[in-house]
């Protein structure tokens, strides 16, 4: 049996994990059976560290199957409870980069109603007469650049639903290039969203702690999204400047 490769591994201690998650990789196992990023992260701390037994780590937040970017994880049960808190009081901050069809305005925010329908696995943007019926989605964006009637944005999530930012904007009339479930106009290699910044403090210590990287940032083993390609200036700045997305 080969060795498996892991993926890049930006942080470790003995609370705290965080790791990048390549796209098309499950954040957590599922009834296909398919590799996951949970289980591999699990192997990796066994063998590195010679553990007998299962290994804990929790899991803090999801990412869609197609999406990559950063996730943490918990490496202790007491860093898992205060995760959660920080989750629920919106002190973990999640958020990406994406291409999406059109020029979006320079800032913007969406507030929809979400429902995800169980046998499709698709998610629709209730009208406001149904809300009851869905879920909150909240998402802040900036625009950092235009090019062919493609906009580069960031967008801050203030919930967590699934497929909401992919969801959103196509509700919104920006689909997200690569996306095959929510761009009518039809999908083309790995979609255009990446968990570039993610900041948090830290479960033990207090600590404020802040990752940033960019799609590239990937062995090559491991696929990355081409339609960022064209922004490689743009996205190289955010590593350096991260803008205020305004609530």
């Amino acid at each position: 049996m080969s060795n498996p490769v892991y993926p890049p591994i930006l942080y470790e201690d003995n609370h705290v994990l965080v790791a990048i998650k390549p796209p098309r990789m499950l954040t957590q196992g599922d009834s296909t059976g398919d590799g996951d990023l949970l289980s591999l992260l699990k192997v990796y701390l066994k063998e590195k560290y010679d553990k007998p037994g299962e290994v804990f780590l929790g899991l803090v937040h999801r990412m869609d199957r197609p999406v990559g970017g950063l996730l943490v994880f918990a490496r202790t049960s007491k860093a898992a409870a205060r995760f959660a808190q920080q989750l629920k009081e919106g002190a973990l901050h999640r958020e990406y980069v994406l291409v999406c069809e059109g020029e979006t305005p320079d800032r913007f925010s969406l507030k929809d109603y979400l429902r995800k329908d169980p046998q499709t696995n698709m998610v629709s943007v209730l009208p406001q007469y149904l809300k009851l019926q869905g879920k909150e989605a909240v998402l802040h964006g900036q625009t950092i650049a235009h090019s062919e009637e493609k906009s580069l944005a960031a967008v801050k999530l203030g919930t967590g639903r699934a497929h909401q930012i992919r969801t959103q904007m196509a509700h919104f009339g920006h689909p997200l290039l690569g996306d095959a479930r929510y761009n009518a106009s039809g999908a083309s290699g790995l979609i255009a969203l990446w968990g570039m910044r993610l900041s948090f403090s830290h479960p033990i210590t207090g600590k404020a702690m802040v990752f940033v990287t960019t799609p590239d940032n990937l062995p090559e083993s491991f696929a990355h999204s081409r339609h960022f390609d064209p922004y490689k200036k743009e996205l190289d700045l955010l590593t350096r400047v991260w803008p205020d997305i305004a609530p």
